[in-house]
């Protein structure tokens, strides 16, 4: 028997040991990739919406460090918490942490998946949601599976540096970053008197919110702007160029149409009213959304919020906009709000309005701000002075009634779809009506100090703003179905010792303004205007250009718009309840607001919102009382995205009293009836 030999065993090659610095900068290809994708769902969208939008910092008076702290925040604290992940991960062991990063680069591909895919896909909510994340699945598959994509993300991950370098050079925002130059041209004094000059430019109002049925302004309801136009100039073919207020603003301010999406600073705009007037005239100017007057011609001493914090907060908003799965316009105008002077911390020391319908007695602290300091400095002087307020008055958020009370709201309760848009135009109109208030002190003080004669007076807006349904809103969609309410604006000029009013319905576009101002204070500008003076000849036709982006005007037609038709008050608003047989179930967000209700503190809750069950069919009509009289009745509609079915606006300070209040929800039949609902 022949002897076996046995083969010697086959001797493999040791695998070899990984190195901790092998290790280290397997880890830090990791976090390139994670730094890469981080760029592109947080990073590069935020600082794409905060670079166009230049306002938001000179709202919030950000300095430039400020900026720059924000601007290093957004590119570098989101991904602190994934490398936080990885750091766990290394604890836990390789497979761990290679499970982790691949969790960590699925979760981020499919946040970008979902913002893609808003752009590019018709998908919104859930399937969007749903669809994103396969996708994110699928990738984050193929990327643990070739090695060729983490090679892609780690040199994309100079993303970040790319977009903070985008965002400081090269976009609208950088005027705040890096301001060019203080200078402007001053304009030349001429032959003639210098009379000072008061103009306030309200914000986001349409000439039709003013108007009754016979295109004359609502005297009933908007007094004090009806004594505006009897004693002034009411331009009534006004419009503006923009609107967007950091297009429309500058192009009132400069005489020129908007060129270029840039900041509305003045290092962008050199030469504005307050450069053309200042070395003649002594300058106060409360600005909100714009830095137009250079420090070497004014201060603007009140500001509203300010501080790193609040930058912060708001920017934190605007990201979940970002990367939200259902569509919203983005827009940072929509969190400004006017700081009261309470919030300011100013004396209310202001002498009560003869109006006792106005309890401003008792709310005197809701009064905004920059208003009050605004009043207090519209007194004579030596010398010529412009007083200049740009207020952000009856601009959303919508906050006040006519008697000046505030009331809460919810941040995102929509604006347009049935029901809605109702609400926002009566929640406007209602804002608008405290508005009128405003300019009643205005014509109060200038008359008291004996400024009224002496002054060119000119009160205007900037834009408009639609309400008309499926076009609610300033863009360019509302300015081709709506332009007669984006794009027509209230202008009432008074010139110095003008009594009586008169109509003139020349073709007015916004930037005729500053050759007027020019003419009527005897200035002459010394830069090429595109506006043409109220003491020329009027235009020879009725072509008029709007500007949703510089640059690209965008021709409007129509004469002196009609307000729509009012919708016919319903007959139960103002009656007494009278219950029938139960009619269901109801939740009220803010049932809480009526246990203690102190009207003397200027805050009422006049608006109730909530939701009924699924099985109460859209349509059906629901009739709200507080303490016992109907207030308001209002549609059910679908689920906004907050599930809300309902909202209700309930102007009448006369239903409250003080301490507990009773908040009662009806369905209202179709015989009328009313069948109470169970609130919680």
């Amino acid at each position: 028997m022949a002897e076996r030999v046995l083969a010697p065993p086959e001797v493999r090659p040791a695998a070899p040991v990984r190195g901790k610095g092998s290790a280290w900068r397997g880890e830090a290809g990791r976090l390139l990739e994670v730094v890469a994708l981080v760029g592109l769902v947080v990073t590069q969208p935020l600082l794409d919406v905060l670079g166009r939008s230049p306002d938001f910092f000179l709202f919030h008076r950000a300095p430039r460090a400020d900026v720059l702290l924000l601007v290093a925040l957004i590119a570098i604290a989101p991904t602190v918490p994934f490398a936080l992940v990885g750091a766990i991960g290394l604890v836990a062991g390789r497979p761990v942490r290679a499970a982790l990063h691949t969790l960590v680069v699925g979760l981020l591909l499919a946040a970008l998946a979902v913002q893609v895919g808003r752009h590019l896909t018709p998908l919104r909510g859930v399937p969007l949601l749903l669809v994103a994340g396969v996708a994110g699945g699928v990738a984050a598959a193929a990327h643990r599976r070739w090695r060729a994509l983490g090679r892609v993300l780690r040199v994309a991950a100079v993303g970040p540096l790319v977009f903070v370098g985008l965002f400081v050079f090269a976009s609208p925002a950088s005027a705040v970053v890096l301001p060019q130059g203080h200078g402007g041209a001053a304009g030349v004094a001429g032959a003639g008197a210098h009379p000072p000059v008061v103009m306030i430019v309200l914000d986001e109002l349409p000439l039709v919110s003013l108007l009754g049925p016979d295109r004359r302004i609502d005297a009933a309801r908007y007094p004090h702007f009806a004594e505006l136009a009897a004693g002034s100039t009411w331009y009534r073919d006004a419009t503006g160029v923009s609107g967007w207020t950091p297009y429309a603003l500058p192009a009132m301010l400069t005489g020129r149409y908007p060129a270029k999406p840039v900041a509305p600073h003045y290092s962008r705009y050199p030469d504005n009213l307050f450069t053309a007037l200042g070395g003649l005239y002594d300058i106060k100017a409360e600005e909100s959304i714009t830095r137009l007057c250079p420090p070497s011609r004014c201060e603007q001493p009140v500001s509203p919020e300010q501080g790193l914090g609040v930058l912060v907060r708001e920017s934190g908003k605007l990201l979940r906009q970002v990367t939200a799965p259902v569509d919203s316009r983005i827009d940072p105008e929509d969190s400004y709000r006017e700081q009261t002077r309470a919030e300011a911390g100013l004396d209310a020391a202001e002498p009560v309005p003869d109006d006792p319908k106005f309890r401003w007695d008792t709310l005197d602290d809701n009064q905004p701000a920059r208003f009050t300091t605004f009043l207090a400095g519209l007194r004579p002087a030596n010398r010529p002075t412009l007083h200049f307020l740009h207020l952000l008055m009856p601009h959303s958020p919508w906050v006040y009634l006519p008697s000046g009370a505030r009331y809460a709201a919810p941040e995102d309760l929509p604006n347009d779809g049935a029901g809605w848009v109702d609400l926002a135009r009566a929640r406007h109109l209602a804002q608008l009506s405290y508005t009128d208030r405003l300019i009643g002190e205005t014509l109060r003080t200038l008359r008291a100090t004996g400024l009224y004669d002496q002054a060119l007076v000119l009160v205007t807006a900037d834009h408009g703003v639609s309400f008309r349904k499926d076009w609610q809103g300033r863009g360019l969609d509302a300015i081709t179905h709506a332009s007669d309410q984006v794009s027509w604006v209230p202008l009432f000029v008074k010139e110095p010792g003008q009594r009586s009013g008169r109509v003139d319905d020349r073709n007015w576009q916004h930037v005729d303004l500053l050759p007027t101002i020019a003419d009527e204070t005897h200035v002459r500008i010394p830069w090429r205007m595109d506006g043409r003076s109220a003491k020329q000849a009027p235009r020879g036709d009725g072509a008029k250009v709007f500007y949703d982006r510089p640059g690209e005007p965008v021709p409007i037609t129509g004469a002196v718009p009609a307000p729509p038709a009012p919708p016919a008050p319903d007959p139960l608003i103002g009656t007494r309840v009278r219950e029938g047989p139960a009619g269901g179930m109801a939740t009220v967000a803010n049932l809480a607001a009526f246990r203690a209700v102190d009207p003397a503190r200027g805050e009422l809750p006049a608006l109730v919102w909530g939701t009924v069950p699924a099985s109460v069919p859209d349509g059906t009509r629901l009739a709200v009382a507080v303490n016992g009289t109907v207030g308001a009745v209002v549609p059910v509609v679908r689920p906004d995205k907050g599930g809300r079915r309902f909202a209700a606006f309930l102007p009448d300070d006369r239903l409250f009293t003080a301490g507990p209040n009773r908040l009662e929800l009806y369905r209202v039949g179709a015989d009328g009836g009313l069948r109470p609902l169970t609130l919680s």
